[in-house]
Parts: C-alpha cells; sequence; structure tokens
C-alpha cells in the first residue's frame, strides 16, 4: 500500500498546475489553420492571454512574445476528439474505474458526465502527448435509452477539465436502444416519446408531478432538450433508424439532434442533408459488426459530405475511452481512400477540419474552439511533419495557450524498461 501511495502522490505532482499562458509566436513553420483552407507555408500563429491573436504570413510579433521557431514543423489547432468516453474510464475490465454507464442507477437523462471525468486518467495524459486537445465526452447508456448529460473537456494537465457542463444529452436508439427499452425497436420509440411527453407534463407543474416511468431529476433534465437548448446525441447506425430519428421532430420539432455512429449514413445522405442534421460518423467501418451496419462502407463520410451533409469523425464504441489519438491515423486513411477505385474520401484539408473544427462546430463551440482563427482558445499543436502520417511526431502541445507536458505513463515506462540490464530495475514508485 505503501508503494501505491507513493505512485499517486507522484501522478498528482505530474498533474501540478502549468505555468501561466504567455505571449507566444511560433515561426516559420507550415501553418494549418483548421477550417477546410490549404496549409500556409513560412507562417506564424500568435498567442496571447491563452488565446489566438492571428494565423497567418507577415503576422505582425509582440515584442514581448517567447518565439518557438517551427521551420521545418506542422502547426495545428490541436486535435478535437468529435466522440469519446476518454476520462471515463480507467481499466474498461475494472468496473471501479469505469464510469461510463450506471447500470443499476434509478436515474437516467439526469446522470451528468462532468462529476466522474477523471483528469489523472493515464489515457488523458497519452492522448494529450498524442496531440488531442479537447474532446467530446458522452456517458454510455443504464437501463433506460438515455445516459444523461455529456461534456466538452480539455485533456490539459490541471485538475479542471470541463470546458462545458451539460453541453448535451446522449440517447440510444437502433439495436442498443431497442434492447435497453425493452426488446424492440418500437419499445425504444415508444419510450422515448414517452419520456419526453413526460418532461413536458413536469415543465407544466413540477410540484405535481408523479410519473412510474422516470424520476422527476429525470424529466427535469429533459426540459432543455425538448426546447431545443440543449443538442441531443442519437447514436443510430442503420439507414432506417436514421430515418426514424429524423422523423422524432414532426413531433418535436425543436430538437436539436446530432447523428452518432451512422454508418449507413450514406444511403440516406440527401435526408440528412434536406434535415441539417449533422454527424459525428464513425471513420472506417467497412464491415459489418452487427445486421444494424450490413451497408457500412469507408466511403461512408465522403459520400455524406458530398451530400452536403456535416459530418465530423467521432470514435463511439471504438476505443474510445482510450485511443482518441487514432482520430489523425482515420483521417489520413480518408485521404488515401481517394486513390481507391470507385472510393470516396475527404481531400486534406477536410480531413483535417474532420477532426478540429467541424467537430467543435458540430457541438456549437466553433466560435471559441477547434481551429486558429483569431479569438479562439490558444490550442497548438507542433508537429514534426504531416500530422496525418503515421510516422509523424508531437513536439510541443499548447492548451489555453500553456504548454503542456507530453509525459505519460506508456513513456515512462518505455524509459524504465529501454535498455534492461542485469541486477535490480528502477522502483516503479520512483517514477
Amino acid at each position: 500500500m505503501k508503494h501505491l501511495a507513493t505512485i499517486f502522490a507522484s501522478s498528482l505532482a505530474l498533474m501540478a498546475a502549468p505555468a501561466a499562458a504567455q505571449t507566444i509566436a511560433i515561426t516559420g513553420g507550415k501553418v494549418v489553420v483548421g477550417d477546410g483552407s490549404p496549409p500556409m507555408d513560412d507562417a506564424t500563429v500568435v498567442l496571447r492571454n491563452g488565446r489566438v491573436v492571428a494565423a497567418g504570413i507577415n503576422v505582425n510579433i509582440p515584442a514581448d512574445a517567447r518565439r518557438i521557431d517551427a521551420a521545418g514543423k506542422w502547426v495545428t489547432p490541436g486535435v478535437f476528439a468529435g466522440f469519446s468516453r476518454v476520462g471515463l474510464v480507467e481499466v474498461g475490465a475494472v468496473r471501479a474505474t469505469n464510469d461510463t454507464r450506471a447500470a443499476d442507477s434509478v436515474f437516467s437523462a439526469a446522470l451528468d458526465v462532468q462529476y466522474a471525468v477523471n483528469p489523472f486518467a493515464a489515457p488523458v495524459a497519452v492522448n494529450r502527448a498524442a496531440g488531442v486537445t479537447r474532446a467530446v465526452v458522452s456517458p454510455g447508456t443504464g437501463n433506460s435509452i438515455f445516459g444523461g448529460y455529456g461534456a466538452i473537456v480539455d485533456l490539459g494537465q490541471d485538475s479542471d477539465p470541463i470546458t462545458k457542463a451539460r453541453a448535451f444529452q446522449f440517447v440510444e436508439l437502433g439495436e442498443t436502444g431497442h434492447r435497453r427499452a425493452g426488446g424492440s425497436r418500437a419499445a425504444a420509440h415508444i419510450l422515448f416519446r414517452a419520456m419526453l411527453n413526460e418532461a413536458r407534463t413536469y415543465a407544466r407543474n413540477p410540484s405535481l408531478f408523479d410519473s412510474d416511468l422516470m424520476k422527476a431529476s429525470d424529466a427535469k433534465a429533459l426540459l432543455p432538450v425538448i426546447n431545443g437548448n440543449t443538442r441531443l446525441l442519437v447514436h443510430a447506425e442503420s439507414a432506417n433508424d436514421i430515418l426514424k430519428v429524423l422523423d422524432l421532430r414532426k413531433d418535436f420539432p425543436s430538437l436539436k439532434l446530432v447523428l452518432v455512429g451512422a454508418n449507413e449514413g450514406w444511403r440516406v445522405a440527401n435526408e440528412i442533408a434536406a434535415a441539417k442534421v449533422p454527424v459525428l460518423a464513425s471513420a472506417l467501418s467497412d464491415l459489418p459488426y452487427s445486421f444494424e451496419d450490413l451497408a457500412a462502407t469507408q466511403s461512408n463520410i465522403g459520400r455524406m459530405k458530398d451530400a452536403g451533409v456535416t459530418v465530423a469523425i467521432g470514435m463511439i464504441n471504438d476505443r474510445d475511452a482510450h485511443q482518441l489519438r487514432y482520430s489523425m491515423q482515420y483521417a489520413g486513411n480518408l485521404v488515401a481512400l481517394n486513390k481507391v477505385p470507385r472510393a470516396t474520401g475527404l481531400t486534406w484539408d477536410e480531413a483535417f477540419a474532420a477532426i478540429s473544427s467541424k467537430p467543435a462546430e458540430i457541438m456549437g463551440m466553433g466560435a471559441r474552439l477547434g481551429s486558429l482563427k483569431a479569438g479562439r482558445k490558444g490550442d497548438v499543436v507542433i508537429w514534426t511533419g504531416d500530422p496525418l502520417e503515421l510516422s509523424t511526431q508531437v513536439e510541443s502541445v499548447f492548451i489555453d495557450g500553456v504548454e503542456q507536458s507530453l509525459s505519460n505513463r506508456q513513456e515512462r515506462l518505455r524509459e524504465r524498461y529501454r535498455n534492461p540490464a542485469p541486477g535490480a530495475l528502477p522502483k516503479a514508485y520512483d517514477r
């Protein structure tokens, strides 16, 4: 136990608050704004008070700026993970470290991940070191189709990860939803409508609310959803399920829908575009995992984009608590897909936007996050080369204009065992 306590104390020390934001000028690099525009050679990014002041060519550099030479390197906004459970899971198989779903709770929509996100979890530091600076963090579902409120978080090395609490409500439809509702899609959709109608009943007279279907706190939690003040992220994969989700607007016209997953979205892309519903899509599903995505194809995102759908990369149920760093690989593969006959991918500029500005825009944070436009949060990454290439390394990460440590548990384990030799190994609690 003494060893465990020492390890924990060491972890806390690593999470000490970093230095305050400085005025910084990153000069001479290939700068990617992240909004879908092409990279700019020999450009400069200026940060002041934790925000982007300017990004471009012939930018004025303040006299008091700390200069960082990025010649021969790439400079981009931090990667924004479009859908994740980072900070909710340490070891997936150990229930005590897994806060994604409250399977035994009497509550559903009222649950709120802001109280569970752990900035000390090892995957936070690992993904920060890989260039991921912000993430959508969603709950899973327990005994209901509603999972509760998700948040937008930063992956900074401090103890306050929440950028925006109660940023959205999450609901499962499709195969998982029908299991949660009692065994059929019909049950899932009637439960969805019944819970929203109960929320309307609660709104009329909270003091008299009495329901066998849900707690008053759950009904209250759904009020911002039915009023259109809070986004509703809906997990649906099959084309049929997606169309049924779009139909929900007939009964609840104020719903601010966002589709998650949508492996068969390409089949109904025109309908999604016409409904103006954005998508946080799984990037490279090419084989069916279940009957709800029999028509999965790697061209899904490209085809939806061509149809006019606003789409970004998400990673639902795809190592979404640990491997957000795969986002860059997925984006790069969508670029390479253009070389496959009859396949549809994204251009490089579109692909990087799909892991930076697009998820920020979809979550209503585009004016604050996701790009290097003036006024945005100072989330910046300096890379050794093209960030969508697997051989590229991260050199520096800034979150809110503050340079972050790239140290993480995997790196420390690597160094510990890099050159094993006879004799005693370094003590784990000394690291």
